[in-house]
């Protein structure tokens, strides 16, 4: 295969290669998992081709094609462990007939492979949480300590629960299939959960130097547009590709030149995508047309499609996004729910009726370790004129976060506040 004939500095052929994995690892991995029919396999072999990529490209160069030479060294290694385990039968051969393809083609469309993968990570062989950690890893591309900060849990518990769940799809010879029809019900919960947090780590990255990450957020519409299509009969893929169109409509918005955040209330609200609030608001009377009533996605999408329809953030129709979440508390009780509908109280009332609900959160042990808390109290008790109190919980925030562009965010307003005279 051909390079690009360049021999990057270790460090940033790290970061090319943590890139191509992030774009392209989901297509990779399904790819590789269509030959063996084996996830857990697939998987291991495409980490197997990224050490190979840190060994080779400093003194070779990046091939053109980064993602091609990574599934085609993954699915050499694929021949040689079926060698090795004396399996050389028909799925040897046609895995040899694969690698002889050109690897500098271009990507066939491979939207049905990573269907598949997410089906196959969700099969109700394994519990919620690891359906999700699962799908997070091996679609989303992202690290055991982002997926273990998503659930509040340790990076090695989240290490073992993944582990754990592949051995398990391995030992109940799982197949990497999108299931038949009578099965989705079983499975379409915890594929809509794994899409939207796809998304949202791409409309605001847990960690890292970005605050958006676009191509996971991309990856996410691709697929909820592909389950949309699979189940056009139920309202909650709808409900959910309304929330993530609308949401994707402000991300040329949502950080400055810089790459810095642009938080709602400085957004330029002429960058906003109009096609896609469109296609939002067009999704969500396609969920509401099925008369089934609006289920959490639906519920959020409608609070997303208020704020962009409002011309500011003073003109946002505030009380009804306040009922909307109280709505949307009662349909699936979050602490999170909680917390952002005391920011919608705050702005639809006052702070300090907003203040209370949060003070229960804190009293009730919610959402510990997470940043969110003493970031939403800290602007309360800075609107409040709450200075130094403002400043401890802003600080608190800045402290547990780990996005490098979030926490610049929260030291910066912290340090804003007005100090005392003397």
């Amino acid at each position: 295969m051909r390079s690009s004939g360049s021999s990057p500095a270790p460090g940033s052929l790290a970061r090319t290669v943590d890139a191509v994995w992030r774009i392209e690892g989901a297509k990779v991995v399904a790819t590789v998992a269509r030959m063996t029919g084996d996830l857990a396999l697939a998987e291991d072999l495409a980490q197997e081709a990224v050490a190979e990529a840190l060994e080779q490209w400093p003194e070779a160069g990046v091939p053109r094609n980064a993602a091609a030479w990574l599934t085609a060294v993954a699915k050499r290694r694929a021949i040689d462990s079926f060698r090795r385990r004396e399996r050389l039968d028909a799925r040897h051969a046609a895995l040899a007939h694969h690698l002889e393809e050109s690897a500098e083609q271009v990507w066939e469309p491979i939207a049905d492979d990573v269907l598949r993968l997410v089906f196959t990570a969700c099969h109700p062989v394994l519990s919620r949480e690891a359906q999700v950690a699962l799908t997070l890893r091996v679609v989303g591309g992202l690290a055991s300590d982002e997926i273990a900060r998503l659930f509040l849990v340790p990076t090695t518990t989240m290490q073992q629960r993944i582990v754990r769940a592949k051995r398990t799809l391995t030992e109940a010879r799982v197949p990497f299939e999108v299931p038949d029809h009578t099965e989705w019900s079983a499975r379409l919960g915890a594929v809509l959960t794994v899409v939207y947090l796809i998304f949202t780590e791409g409309y605001a990255a847990t960690s890292g130097e970005r605050w958006v990450r676009r191509e996971l957020a991309d990856e996410a519409l691709r697929l909820g547009r592909l389950v949309g299509a699979l189940v056009p009969g139920e309202p909650e893929p709808w409900g959910l590709l309304a929330l993530m169109e609308i949401q994707s409509s402000r991300f040329a918005a949502r950080v400055d030149a810089a790459g810095a955040p642009v938080l709602l209330a400085d957004q330029d609200r002429r960058r906003w995508d109009l096609s896609a609030i469109g296609r939002g608001r067009a999704a969500l009377a396609r969920a509401d047309a099925l008369g089934r009533g609006r289920g959490p996605y639906a519920l959020q999408a409608a609070i997303a499609e208020c704020h962009a329809t409002a011309p500011s953030v003073d003109a946002t129709d505030w009380e009804r996004i306040v009922v909307l979440y109280e709505a949307l508390g009662r349909v699936a009780p979050n602490p999170v729910v909680d917390l952002n509908r005391a920011v919608a109280v705050s702005m639809a009332r006052d702070a300090a009726t907003a203040l209370v609900i949060v003070d229960e959160l804190v009293s009730a042990g919610a959402l510990p370790g997470s940043h969110l808390l003493p970031s939403v109290r800290g602007e309360l008790l800075a609107r409040m004129e709450r200075h130094a109190e403002a400043r401890t919980e802003l600080l608190a925030a800045a402290s547990l976060v780990r996005n490098e562009r979030e926490r610049a965010v929260l030291e910066a307003k912290a340090a804003a506040l007005p100090r005392p005279a003397g």
